[in-house]
């Protein structure tokens, strides 16, 4: 079934409005979407290793654009929607000690989540949430987010055929290491805030 979905993944990844599903997931991931969008930026580049560049820049931009929904969801839905979601991930008795230590460190979590498997929903509800100003949050989502996809899509571009000979030779180990660090950093929130 692995090897099914993979095959499947990467046909579609082929497709002409594959880069508008990426769009959409990386915009969702920001604010409410619980699955990265390295799920389909890798396969995507995989197949297309020449539009790896345009590939991180469609990520970048809709994950930014996503990050400033979640932060309007903090800011201006907090009570309604926000905590409903941060309960829902196991953050709404802890959110306001979280909120009280992160103006001070705002940008560097910013940057640190944006970059990592960290959920980066949590942190652009909970920006907008305890008031992070905006431009400092804006321009760490920047960095942080442009340097996780470009890197993906970089490693890609460089190391594509023998990355994808070895991820299609060991689905299942590259399956269970990205299963692993995704929920490593579902539990490093947990520890954290």
């Amino acid at each position: 079934m692995l090897r099914a979905t993979y095959d499947w993944t990467i046909r579609l990844a082929a497709r002409p409005r594959a880069a508008h599903a990426l769009a959409a997931v990386s915009f969702a991931e920001s604010s409410f979407f619980p699955v990265p969008p390295d799920a389909l930026l890798v396969p995507m580049v995989l197949a297309r290793r020449q539009a790896a560049w345009r590939l991180a820049f469609i990520c970048t931009v809709a994950s930014v654009l996503g990050a400033l929904a979640g932060y309007a969801i903090g800011a201006f839905l907090f009570e309604q929607v926000a905590r409903p979601i941060l309960t829902f991930y196991g953050y709404g008795g802890k959110f306001e000690e979280f909120a009280a230590r992160y103006n001070e460190w705002g940008a560097w979590i910013v940057l640190i989540a944006g970059i990592t498997p960290f959920p980066f929903k949590i942190i652009t509800i909970a920006s907008g949430a305890t008031g992070l100003n905006l431009v400092i949050f804006v321009a760490a989502s920047i960095v942080a987010r442009g340097v996780r996809f470009y890197a993906v899509a970089g490693l890609l571009y460089w190391f594509g055929p023998p990355m994808r000979d070895f991820i299609e030779r060991r689905l299942g180990l590259v399956f269970t290491l990205g299963l692993t660090l995704l929920l490593g950093g579902f539990a490093l929130v947990r520890f954290v805030i």
